[in-house]
């Protein structure tokens, strides 16, 4: 099902594809998506900025300051130019005053953070009274969706599916793919109000990014040796990848299901 207020943007997935993984791009196009028209209030922090690509490829304009501990993924971002400012250092000890920003993104970034609770208090703070906060999250659908886990259920094999589970969240540094009731009662704890959420990205897609960790290794090797995700884009196996995850990606939006939760939240 779809948002009443969503739109398509074919041009977010072919933009994504152009330059990542494609398993990688159809999640982040199917994300890039709920920013649409969202009324982001300035200044904005993108807290976990990466190498700026996902900032770069969704928002029309530039964000104010960039932030991440990865010195070298900051390097990156410089290239891209969608940062007035990029900033260097931790979560949990971000070096600025309370009350200085009006909106704080972080787009599938926190379950990477073991001291998680300590980031979203950070966040708090630097945010002004009744500021904004948007985050993406995998939920506790993520692990119990994967479908090598899911066959090994079938079969009976419990160790072999808990096993495959974990292997899985170590490749993805997940510390936290929690229950989307546990990342409310996170954000309310560090002091935020919840204003919507909802899950996306149903089993059929987590599918395609699960097995994509696998057939997408030649963009690893690509990345390693040339720099680049992908060699050619717009090339006619790129153009054959667009076709079938556009089909996937136009249907994909809020599902019960789905393995990542949007959160949009309020500074109490």
């Amino acid at each position: 099902m779809l948002l009443p207020e969503a739109e398509i943007y074919p041009e977010l997935l072919r933009k994504q594809l152009n330059e990542l993984p494609y398993f990688r791009g159809f999640l982040r196009a199917v994300e890039a998506r709920f920013y649409q028209g969202l009324d982001l209030p300035r200044p904005v922090f993108d807290l976990g900025a990466g190498d700026g690509h996902f900032a770069a490829r969704t928002f029309q304009q530039k964000l104010e300051v960039g932030y991440d501990p990865a010195f070298i993924s900051l390097r990156e971002a410089q290239s891209f130019e969608v940062y007035d400012m990029l900033v260097n250092g931790m979560g949990d000890r971000i070096p600025y005053a309370d009350s200085t920003f009006a909106t704080v993104v972080s787009n599938s970034v926190l379950e990477h953070i073991p001291d998680v609770d300590a980031v979203l208090r950070e966040a708090n703070r630097i945010l002004k009274p009744g500021g904004t906060l948007v985050i993406t999250v995998p939920n506790s659908n993520f692990t119990q969706n994967l479908s090598v886990a899911r066959f090994f259920d079938r079969l009976g094999w419990k160790g072999a599916a808990r096993g495959y589970r974990t292997f899985f969240n170590k490749i993805s540094r997940h510390y936290h793919p929690d229950d989307a009731a546990q990342w409310h009662q996170r954000l309310e704890q560090a002091g935020f109000f919840i204003k919507k959420e909802f899950n996306y990205f149903s089993p059929s897609s987590l599918k395609i990014l699960e097995w994509g960790h696998y057939f997408g290794l030649p963009n690893w090797f690509h990345k390693k040796i040339f720099g680049r995700w992908v060699l050619f884009p717009d090339f006619w196996f790129v153009n054959r990848r667009y076709r079938w995850l556009y089909r996937h990606y136009q249907q994909d939006s809020v599902d019960a299901d789905g393995a990542y939760t949007f959160f949009l939240a309020q500074k109490s």
